[in-house]
């Protein structure tokens, strides 16, 4: 069995990875800054913060990426001064540029969310999305969220991948895998193929695609998340799953589209399957996240208030 990675080999990869990733992220993921993008990220807040989130004065953003939960939620008013940092400056460079482009100001800055570079008591809501998974030192880092918010507080973050839901998530990737040369002879496309087996030297992405398995470290149970909330003194701690039919759906969609060549998908297959996971997100909704425990949905969302 290889050995474990250190938490600055974690670290290194993270930045190397995101670096290369954040030029096409948003195209690749269909991240939206317009109606669509700001009712996705409001849906997920009002999920546990109510039906009217905010306004929060300052928030700090962990993992912020390209700036799609940020900057939606600046236009939509839920935050108005917000701060964003990530391990990765090429996907700052990105997010400033985003910012730049629907006229919007951010503050930045590349660190480590176990070593956040604010004062005690800096902020009226700390959030992430998709980005406690990257972290290497957990503890740390939830101790860092609970000294750089305010008393009051709110702790905030979503997209995170349950243990039993990722399990759960591999029965459509197996099927998508099995399909995807039929799939791909339907729509014309050509296998995706990469690095050396196309006759030349590897590329960045190439290289970026073979660290995916490295900068994913973890899955949680949703007790996990209770315990790391509690143990920073987090106060009020919550936890809920979203996202089960969407989910799978979405993976089956990915998977096959991940096995072409991207110029060749044709643009309403990418229009059925947004749509698709659209209607199916407002099924779990209503349906499936009220009933279900929260462990058999893929993603996970925590909220909590420091007292």
């Amino acid at each position: 069995m290889a050995a474990p990675h250190s938490t600055h080999e974690i670290l290194d990869v993270n930045r190397r990875y995101h670096d290369v990733a954040a030029d096409d992220y948003d195209a690749k993921w269909g991240i939206d800054y317009g109606g669509v993008g700001q009712a996705q990220v409001l849906g997920k807040l009002t999920k546990l913060l109510g039906s009217h989130p905010g306004p929060f004065a300052r928030s700090l953003e962990i993992g912020a990426g390209t700036g799609y939960f940020s900057l939606n939620l600046l236009n939509a008013g839920v935050v108005e001064h917000a701060t964003c940092t990530d391990i990765s400056p090429g996907m700052l460079e990105t997010l400033e540029a985003n910012a730049r482009r629907l006229d919007r100001s951010v503050e930045t800055a590349a660190c480590d969310a176990a070593e956040l570079p604010f004062e005690d008591a800096s902020f009226d809501l700390v959030l992430g999305h998709a980005v406690l998974h990257h972290l290497p030192a957990l503890e740390r880092s939830f101790a860092e969220f609970a000294r750089v918010l305010r008393p009051g507080g709110t702790l905030f973050f979503a997209g995170e991948p349950s243990r039993q839901g990722d399990r759960i998530a591999a029965w459509p990737k197996r099927a998508a895998l099995r399909v995807a040369p039929l799939w791909r002879k339907a729509v014309r496309a050509r296998p995706v193929v990469y690095g050396e087996a196309n006759g030349a030297p590897p590329s960045p992405h190439d290289a970026a695609h073979a660290l995916e398995s490295v900068v994913d470290v973890h899955a949680f149970d949703p007790a996990d998340l209770q315990r790391l909330m509690r143990g920073a003194g987090f106060t009020d701690t919550r936890v809920r799953g979203e996202e089960l039919l969407a989910n799978w759906f979405g993976w089956f969609n990915r998977t096959l589209e991940a096995s072409a060549n991207h110029d060749d998908i044709p643009v309403p297959w990418f229009q059925f399957a947004f749509r698709g996971y659209l209607a199916l997100q407002k099924v779990d909704r209503a349906l499936l996240e009220p009933r279900l425990p929260p462990q058999v949905f893929y993603n996970l969302m925590i909220a909590a208030r420091r007292p």
